[in-house]
């Protein structure tokens, strides 16, 4: 609740904190990392088995969500979307194991992958219309509203962090509060009761915050994930749209 912990510090260029975001975050990579592998693993052309059938199921459904949000011209963006996606499924469900704490519960984590998503957009931009064409694409389509087009390119990227940020921590913050108060109940209940192994078991909190972990942590980080995805491929999508487009 009061932000990631600093584990320890690397004494070298003035130190560099590895936190528990850190950490996750590489175990994350980690896991990924196997996953892929174990998954990648004795494929076939003319004897696929059921897991390469599975996977090649996987693989279609991202082909066709990014064709159809992002165009077929942008499905070399499919990787970066992929490995996005699963990195905020790790990085949430690693939360769930009360020993690490969720890497997207830390704003740094979704503001450094929506700046990546800026920078994209950015670079789009600037490919397809020239620095100076870019530029005077924020003045359009009158100059007057040009700080409000500035605003609103700079708005993009924080409401897409803060609201992965938020729904995760929020529901960590939550969790939390009510898993403490479901211990202070089972003290105040249980201490009128004369045998101490009985009242010496927190029974109200057996359950409930299982419960609300499988909602905080799993529902609403498969839904955050795709949300912070979707949003990723249409501001990304719109940056480099189709060679006629740019023609006209």
């Amino acid at each position: 609740m009061n932000g990631p912990k600093i584990l320890w510090t690397i004494p070298i260029l003035g130190g560099i904190k590895i936190t528990q975001t850190t950490l996750t975050s590489w175990i994350a990579t980690g896991l990924i990392m196997v996953v892929v592998w174990l998954l990648t693993r004795n494929l076939s052309v003319d004897h696929p088995n059921k897991k390469q059938v599975i996977l090649e199921k996987l693989v279609g459904m991202l082909d066709n969500m990014v064709e159809s949000t992002m165009g077929k011209h942008n499905m070399r963006f499919a990787p970066y979307i992929c490995a996005l996606f699963l990195s905020s499924i790790f990085g949430t469900l690693l939360g769930m194991t009360n020993i690490l704490r969720s890497s997207t519960a830390d704003l740094s984590t979704t503001a450094a992958w929506a700046l990546a998503t800026l920078a994209l957009s950015w670079f789009g931009g600037i490919k397809n219309k020239g620095f100076f064409g870019w530029l005077k694409s924020f003045t359009e389509p009158i100059a007057f509203i040009t700080p409000i087009n500035i605003v609103s390119e700079i708005a993009n990227p924080i409401s897409m962090s803060f609201r992965h940020f938020g729904n995760i921590a929020g529901g960590l913050v939550l969790t939390s509060l009510i898993y403490s108060a479901l211990a202070t109940l089972s003290a105040f209940l249980l201490q009128w009761i004369p045998l101490k192994l009985i009242n010496t078991i927190p029974i109200f909190q057996l359950g409930i915050p299982a419960f609300l972990s499988i909602y905080f942590d799993l529902f609403s980080g498969f839904v955050q994930a795709l949300v912070f995805t979707m949003l990723t491929m249409v501001y990304v999508g719109g940056a480099f749209p189709p060679k006629d487009e740019l023609l006209q």
